[in-house]
């Protein structure tokens, strides 16, 4: 029930990533490239001091840097692209490419791993991801545009990669602060070079980016590292794709929505998908046990 309830309370963090962002860049508060750079920063300063304030201060040591080229790599690819997608993606859209692209990435990873995927657990992530595909993809012969698509794409791709070397980093804490403080540099960097559409950063817009990089990525993604090696890579990806379900559910009461009877259908089977993939393997292996 503990690992229920943490794992849920990370997905409603990652969820809460992509309604901060598209509530900071619906009215241009902050442009995208800011926003992430902001997003890192602040998550990397937070973590830092809440890591040497309960461990001490020489537990900020990063470590070898070459042990967190991977997933600093991956997780400023996501930052970015996540934000650079966003500024011209359809929030549902997004979400599908985002969520569907680190299923694939995450279940490639478990296979490549040696990892068992039961057949309920394939056919659970298959109506998991059809519910997204009705929920989510554009009615009519409108399509994503083929940059942004890939933009979203290169997101899933590095945050599929971030949770998988997830399982073996070591302390979720530290590990997670010691990711974010070496990705603060390379953003800053990234921010000096790049110019987002000449937007002007304002209050909101910089506090929205706070609060998502110190409470929603930071203490989220900590918390993530540390339920991860509990869950595995099938299901982690697998409880991943209800994000997209709690994203809109959130947009609905933050962004004002409309709640439809296509959302509250396509809902019911992601979670059924996710219940199946998840439930039906253990109840598999406890009447063998038995």
């Amino acid at each position: 029930m503990r690992l229920f309830l943490l794992t849920t309370l990370a997905m409603v963090a990652f969820a809460a990533n992509s309604v901060l962002n598209r509530l900071a860049l619906a009215d241009g508060a902050i442009g995208a490239v800011e926003f992430a750079t902001i997003r890192v920063v602040a998550g990397a300063l937070a973590l830092s001091l809440l890591v040497g304030m309960r461990a001490g201060w020489p537990a900020l040591r990063l470590g070898d840097w070459r042990v967190r080229v991977v997933p600093v790599l991956a997780l400023t690819v996501y930052m970015f692209a996540f934000s650079l997608a966003y500024i011209v993606l359809d929030a549902g859209v997004g979400a599908l490419i985002l969520f569907g692209g680190v299923q694939v990435t995450m279940f490639a990873g478990a296979v490549l791993g040696d990892e068992s995927v039961p057949p309920a657990r394939w056919i659970g992530s298959g109506l998991a991801l059809a519910g997204l595909g009705w929920v989510l993809w554009p009615t009519g012969t409108a399509a994503p545009p083929l940059l942004w698509s890939a933009a979203m794409t290169a997101a899933a791709v590095g945050w599929g990669v971030y949770s998988l070397r997830g399982r073996s980093a070591g302390p979720p804490l530290p590990a997670t602060a010691a990711n974010f403080a070496y990705a603060a540099p390379i953003s800053l960097m990234i921010c000096l070079l790049m110019v987002s559409q000449g937007a002007l950063a304002t209050p909101w817009g910089v506090s929205l980016a706070i609060l998502s990089g110190v409470v929603t990525s930071g203490l989220g993604y900590a918390l993530w590292y540390a339920v991860l090696p509990s869950l595995g890579a099938a299901i982690g990806a697998l409880t991943q794709l209800s994000v997209p379900i709690i994203a809109m559910a959130g947009g609905m009461i933050v962004l004002d929505e409309t709640l439809t009877w296509r959302f509250v259908g396509a809902s019911l089977l992601v979670l059924g998908g996710i219940a199946l993939g998840i439930i039906a393997p253990q109840r598999a292996i406890t009447s063998k046990g038995s």
